[in-house]
């Protein structure tokens, strides 16, 4: 599922992005009302975790402007005010569930399963490149019929690969899409994942220059004519 979490506070927003993209959910992370419009002006995306008390653009008023742009996606606003005035504000203003805070992640996690399951609009994507095929709701990866073992930071750059798969992307933006807060992992981490994604690629059959060094930038899907 493709995120969009609007959240200030860094302490809350780390273990949540950690736990998500655990789930091999795929997380953009906006620190600002008016940073989350912007992202969601540039995305389709499949839910919107929404905090009410933001800067520039308060949550509520954010939800309202997304409403009005014809913004389809889920959202789940989470707030510390636990009145019945201010749920049913956030409701009004189209929000589709409401969290107060503090949460458990266990239970945010239910809530997004709930959405899910409840939208008709939010059905698995799945990306075909060649022989291989990626399966965002089941989280399953294969190459021509071979399921590859992947974990949750190889999943994540492959969905990204594929997703946009004429793009060059450097190992400085693969490390703020999927390492958002670990700054301290540095490029060798984006070196040996993608090492063990082309091995792992290789032993299915693959070719292991699928995912190719375009060298002094970064990364890409290889033409299907190399793959």
């Amino acid at each position: 599922m493709k995120i969009l979490l609007v959240e200030d506070d860094d302490r809350i927003a780390r273990p949540l992005i950690e736990d998500l993209r655990a789930q091999k959910h795929s997380i953009d992370y906006a620190r600002d009302g008016l940073e989350g419009w912007e992202w969601a002006q540039l995305i389709v995306y499949d839910l919107i975790l929404l905090d009410v008390m933001l800067p520039k653009l308060d949550g509520v008023s954010l939800c309202r402007r997304l409403r009005s742009s014809g913004c389809k996606a889920q959202i789940l606003m989470l707030t510390a005010r636990d009145s019945i005035s201010d749920r049913v504000l956030g409701l009004d203003a189209g929000a589709d569930d409401y969290l107060v805070k503090p949460f458990d992640l266990e239970e945010l996690s239910a809530r997004i399963r709930a959405l899910a399951r409840r939208s008709h609009d939010l059905k698995p994507k799945v990306f075909a490149y060649g022989g291989l095929s990626l399966d965002s709701g089941s989280q399953i990866v294969s190459y021509k019929g071979k399921i590859l073992s992947l974990t949750p930071k190889e999943f994540m750059i492959l969905d990204h690969l594929l997703q946009n798969p004429t793009q060059v992307f450097t190992r400085t933006a693969l490390m703020d899409r999927i390492w958002e807060f670990d700054k301290q992992s540095g490029e060798d981490t984006i070196r040996t994942h993608i090492t063990n994604l082309r091995r792992k690629l290789k032993e299915a059959g693959s070719s292991d220059t699928l995912v190719e060094t375009v060298y002094g930038i970064g990364y890409r899907l290889a033409a299907l004519n190399q793959g």
